[in-house]
């Protein structure tokens, strides 16, 4: 098996630039998004709510997410505006999990991305508030009309955001990784159950960005399979390298305490593997994401660099 290193060694060099400019055209939209001006059916828009919110969204992030739907979206032609609108919709949903993640009564974090939480920056209230009002305002934006002419297709996109983010998604997840710490019993910390887990709370997201993606573009039911698995391979990845760099990171570049998991006694798969198994581990799933892919041949070199990069990230 190929080590980590190995299979980041190939690199695309216009990778950073195309994620950085679809960041930027994130928040751009989601800046128009968080304005304070009631749309038609609102009564109001409270300006703490409206500023809580913009802190929660605009406060940095590679925009991955919004990022993996549109270039999967690219994959089958689908307009690129339609996919960034649906990736900023998608982008609200992780925001608001990102808000009540850090609450005291779940992980109590006072930093995220460099800056206070919602929480710290307002209060406990605001930031329940701020959570519920993204989540909302993501199936608002996903169910428009200018994310696809088809009301099918919308309909698509907003029961598989659903599933992805609730109960069998990651919601759900949230609930075992609690579970996992001990606070409601007794917790099998196995590896199928720690990856069950992983696969709900943070997987579920990044592998309904690539379906988002394949839906939009209207694929067929082999070629969404396609980008179902290259998804569930690249959100199970996503999930390792977080927890490594948990453990081995710096907490400056991270933007966020580091060695948190450890003291909470969270279920990973680098407690279960230990850091060199949870290596190989990732490597082995980058390698599984690219070939993937296989089908799409050079069409699908800047999502294979995104699988590379999911790997590789230092925070």
């Amino acid at each position: 098996m190929l080590g980590l290193d190995a299979v980041m060694g190939a690199h695309m060099p216009d990778f950073d630039a195309r994620l950085s400019a679809t960041a930027a055209e994130i928040d751009a939209l989601l800046s128009q998004l968080l304005d304070d001006k009631p749309l038609p059916g609102e009564i109001a828009r409270p300006s703490r709510l409206v500023r809580a919110m913009r802190h929660a969204v605009l406060g940095g992030g590679k925009r991955l997410r919004p990022f993996l739907l549109v270039e999967s979206a690219a994959l089958f032609g689908a307009n690129r505006g339609s996919a960034l609108l649906a990736g900023s919709a998608l982008e609200c949903v992780h925001c608001y999990s990102l808000v009540h993640d850090d609450l005291p009564a779940m992980d109590n974090d006072d930093l995220r991305r460099g800056r206070p939480t919602v929480h710290k920056a307002f209060d406990d209230a605001t930031a329940i508030l701020t959570g519920d009002a993204l989540l909302t305002l993501a199936f608002d934006v996903m169910a428009r009309p200018e994310v696809h002419a088809d009301a099918r297709v919308r309909a698509a996109l907003v029961v598989e955001l659903a599933r992805a983010a609730g109960l069998g998604g990651m919601a759900g997840g949230q609930m075992l990784d609690l579970a996992a710490e001990g606070r409601f019993g007794q917790f099998t910390h196995g590896e199928k159950e720690v990856a069950t887990l992983q696969a709900m709370k943070t997987g579920a997201l990044i592998r309904f960005a690539c379906r988002a993606g394949a839906i939009l573009g209207q694929a067929d039911v082999a070629e969404l399979a396609v980008l179902d698995r290259f998804g569930a391979a690249v959100g199970q990845a996503f999930q390792i390298a977080d927890d490594l760099l948990d453990v081995e990171g710096d907490a400056a570049r991270l933007g966020k305490a580091a060695g948190k998991d450890a003291a909470a006694g969270k279920a990973t798969l680098v407690s279960v593997l230990g850091i060199a198994g949870a290596r190989a581990r990732l490597a082995a799933l980058v390698t599984e994401a690219e070939a993937a892919l296989a089908p799409f041949g050079a069409r699908a070199e800047i999502l294979r660099a995104a699988a590379r990069f999911t790997a590789a990230r230092q925070s």
